[in-house]
């Protein structure tokens, strides 16, 4: 945890506050945000079928990517209330309106790899 009286943390809120880009990078910035935002665009999926889907990820981070993508209402949980219990994660409405951003985000990453070359690892199209 970092202290939200630093130097750092206060210059980070001050660029996150006053830019709409800055915001929108913190939420859906990260290593494995973009790959779980890319499967729930297509689907509900349950927990488990998304730690299939994302070859390299750890439970842990993705309970906290998911954890962060809900606070920041971007997806929802679903417990029903069964034994064994059921969990689904799904896009809520203001998480579907970033589809057209991640879309255009995927196609400029595409652009630029096929410009530069491929010096970062493959990623998922959206």
């Amino acid at each position: 945890m970092r202290k939200t009286t630093s130097t750092n943390a206060i210059n980070e809120k001050l660029i996150i506050d006053g830019c709409g880009m800055a915001r929108a990078l913190s939420i859906v910035g990260g290593r494995w945000k973009p790959a779980i935002l890319c499967r729930l665009k297509h689907n509900t999926m349950r927990y488990g079928e998304l730690k299939k889907s994302i070859e390299g990820i750890s439970e842990r981070m993705l309970v906290t990517q998911l954890r962060e993508l809900e606070e920041d209402q971007i997806i929802e949980r679903i417990v029903y209330p069964e034994v064994p219990p059921r969990v689904e994660y799904r896009l809520t409405d203001l998480g579907k309106t970033m589809n057209p951003m991640l879309e255009a985000m995927s196609d400029w990453g595409n652009m630029h790899r096929e410009k530069v070359g491929d010096k970062a690892p493959a990623s998922v199209d959206i």
